[in-house]
């Protein structure tokens, strides 16, 4: 076997990596969110909306740019907003800089349902995921994902 025919092959430990990671992250996901909805009445999607609304400038992020963020389509995270509106915990504003867009903004309401919220996600984010990476060097793993997004 060549050089060129070993690159064209992954490992074993490779393809074991590459058949647990997706099975991983939605069971992920999914522990997050009943976690959290059973506690607080939030979804995960709810909870990062929150959170990424809350370290933004003046709590506030164009609805385009906090889809992105939160990796929802447009119409996915409108839903999501609409919900949270209903609780009074965002609101949402048209743009000052450009009229066609619109903001979402978190209230005072929203920032206390988060902080109430906060508890309850890093123990499941913790009991789901970090206890399962000892001895890993999150630091270069965190490094490696966000090499990941910026070249996907």
């Amino acid at each position: 076997m060549t050089d060129s025919d070993e690159a064209l092959r992954l490992s074993a430990e490779e393809k074991a990596l590459i058949r647990a990671l997706r099975p991983a992250m939605a069971a992920l996901m999914r522990a997050f969110d009943e976690d959290l909805r059973r506690a607080q009445g939030l979804s995960h999607t709810e909870y990062i909306t929150l959170m990424f609304l809350s370290e933004a400038s003046e709590r506030t992020i164009r609805l385009s740019d906090l889809a992105e963020l939160v990796q929802q389509s447009a119409s996915a995270l409108g839903r999501t907003v609409r919900r949270l509106e209903t609780e009074g915990l965002v609101a949402r504003e048209q743009s000052a800089q450009d009229a066609r867009s619109f903001n979402a903004v978190l209230t005072d309401a929203g920032l206390t349902r988060l902080h109430e919220a906060e508890a309850v996600h890093v123990a499941s984010v913790r009991r789901h995921l970090f206890d399962h990476l000892e001895g890993v060097d999150l630091a270069r793993l965190a490094t490696a994902f966000q090499h990941i997004t910026a070249t996907g």
